[in-house]
């Protein structure tokens, strides 16, 4: 689990929080596929969204709705060792060994490293399209030797 804050501005929800935001979650969930437009209350002014913008709305909404933290982090957000080893859930020295070993990417600022958000994530959906690989063969050699599963 990533700790509230390996990331700059994440926002955490309070009871209220949530439940607001499963009541939004579900009124925004009829409009996926379009623009909305918001009037303004108390003023004469509107605001059209455009349909990924809902689509994105809808996914923090649900995810604040749960209770969870959230982060929205651009894709080319650099990220500091210890962000990017709380959003693998290792340690930073073994995050640190991964650099040094060449298997993520990083740029240094000065005597600090800096990886990429974009890296990192690359990173991650490489290591866990493995384990899931693995999953399936140690799976698959179980059901060859009749081990119940």
């Amino acid at each position: 689990m990533v700790s509230a804050t390996a990331l700059p501005n994440t926002v955490t929800p309070n009871e209220s929080d949530s439940r607001l935001a499963r009541e939004s979650s579900r009124v925004l969930s009829a409009y996926l596929k379009g623009n909305v437009r918001f009037k303004i209350p108390e003023t004469k002014e509107s605001i059209e969204l455009p349909a990924i913008v809902v689509q994105l709305l809808v996914s923090v909404l649900s995810e604040l709705a749960e209770g969870n933290a959230v982060t929205i982090v651009p894709i080319h957000a650099e990220l500091t060792t210890q962000q990017a080893a709380d959003l693998l859930g290792v340690s930073r020295p073994f995050l640190v060994n991964l650099i040094d070993n060449g298997l993520i990417p990083f740029r240094k600022v000065g005597t600090h490293r800096r990886i990429l958000f974009s890296d990192l994530i690359a990173y991650k959906q490489t290591i866990d399209s493995k384990r899931l690989e693995s999953l399936a063969e140690l799976t698959r050699q179980a059901q060859e030797l009749n081990m119940g599963y």
